[in-house]
């Protein structure tokens, strides 16, 4: 007789997916005009695809369509090290592995050091991306608070004990975190430090924002804190600074996890886009990659700014709003008698109007939240950006009449 049950692995129903990936599906199935504030991407005018052209045709030779070294090409290594060290956060060859993407870092990150069970603390709200692949290792999620300042540190001892155990990992977005735009204090960063050495905690520190500061003053990184520090695992990304497309980031971790992490990836994909490497590679050594970050400051403070005020104009005291000084987001939260409208529910209404966005729901593994949302500020012109807003206050508008006309809905 025919077998007609698949039999799937136990660690399937831990594989939720990502709301955030998912809404590029679904928005490329609308007929009608969107006003995208849904995914987090570089400004496509921003991306020097020009200069990428002329850069492929200098090192697109035949050995660049070659496998490459699953560490990372030598190039990008020296190139990304001399760029590093240029930026005030050196490093050194035995720390870092080219990865694909920021997403395999993360990967890598719960690969080495989550079994299932294990505690991971995260913020809450958070990148779901990040969550969906602890929860995929069998990982348990305790979320904890945030203010102004990040992540509410001082908050961890109470947790802990509540927890009845030590966490095994702490996650966090240290600055313009993903989706709240706050940047967590030096104070609490030096915290963190404390309690995860106390604990014996990893540090994974997920930070592809940090580069893209537009206003206010630097604030230093964990490996900057504690330098050579083993329990600090730092993943980074060239998709947000240059392009996601082309899927090259890297991590800085201790040498003695290097073999490691270069045995995971080889169990993965063998190496990372070999001609995408070399292209980067030569950006920087071109000096492109200092000149294009200082220019997209330029392009993202107008038009958080402009966010703002389009929300003020079109919501006055019904929202408020974080107040980021880089990265791409804002985290807004309804307020007064429009906080009785579920921004999940809001989802398809706003859609209909024109207008997409991240419900707070989808950012916490709790579904917390309903109040809240996150708008990508980075992707879209302040003329888009204020017709965005406006649709978003139209559905607001209609949810708020539709509740009115039935309070059971």
């Amino acid at each position: 007789m025919i077998a007609t049950t698949i039999p799937w692995a136990l660690r399937t129903d831990k594989l939720v997916g990502s709301v955030i990936d998912s809404s590029t599906s679904l928005l490329a199935a609308q007929k009608h005009d969107i006003v995208r504030f849904a995914m987090g991407s570089p400004a496509a005018e921003t991306v020097p695809a020009a200069v990428f052209s002329d850069i492929a045709s200098a090192v697109m030779t035949s050995d660049a369509m070659d496998y490459a070294a699953t560490e990372g090409d030598p190039g990008l290594l020296d190139a990304l090290l001399g760029y590093l060290d240029s930026v005030g956060e050196p490093s050194s060859a035995d720390r870092i592995v080219i990865t694909s993407g920021g997403m395999q870092g993360l990967d890598l990150a719960c690969k080495l050091f989550i079994d299932p069970g294990d505690l991971v603390i995260v913020e809450s709200p958070t990148y779901t991306n990040g969550t969906a692949t602890v929860l995929s290792y069998g990982g348990d999620v305790l979320e904890a608070p945030m203010d102004s300042d990040g992540l509410i540190v001082e908050a961890f001892p109470e947790l802990v004990e509540q927890a009845g155990r030590l966490p095994k990992m702490i996650y966090v977005i240290p600055n313009f975190q993903n989706p709240s735009g706050t940047t967590m204090s030096l104070a609490r960063r030096t915290l963190l430090l404390e309690l995860a050495h106390k604990w014996g905690a990893v540090i994974l520190d997920d930070d592809p924002y940090g580069l893209l500061r537009f206003e206010g003053k630097h604030i230093p990184s964990f490996n900057a804190l504690s330098p050579g520090d083993p329990l600090v695992f730092s993943v980074r990304t060239f998709s947000k600074m240059i392009a996601p497309g082309l899927r090259v980031g890297w991590v800085d971790a201790a040498p003695e996890a290097r073999q490691l992490l270069i045995n995971a990836k080889q169990a993965m994909d063998t190496c990372t886009n070999l001609p995408a490497q070399r292209m980067i590679a030569e950006f920087i050594r071109r000096g492109h990659l200092h000149t294009h970050l200082r220019s997209l400051g330029t392009v993202y403070r107008p038009r958080k700014i402009a966010m703002q005020r389009s929300l003020d104009r079109y919501f006055g005291d019904r929202i408020a709003t974080t107040d980021p000084e880089g990265g791409f987001f804002l985290w807004a939260t309804l307020r007064g008698a429009a906080a009785a409208v579920s921004t999940q529910d809001l989802f398809e209404v706003a859609l209909a109007e024109g207008v997409a966005y991240i419900p707070g729901p989808a950012l916490s593994v709790g579904g917390k939240f309903h109040d809240s949302l996150r708008l990508c500020f980075a992707s879209s012109t302040p003329e888009r950006i204020d017709e965005g807003v406006k649709r978003l206050a139209a559905a607001v508008d209609r949810s708020m009449a539709m509740l009115a006309s039935d309070p059971t809905r």
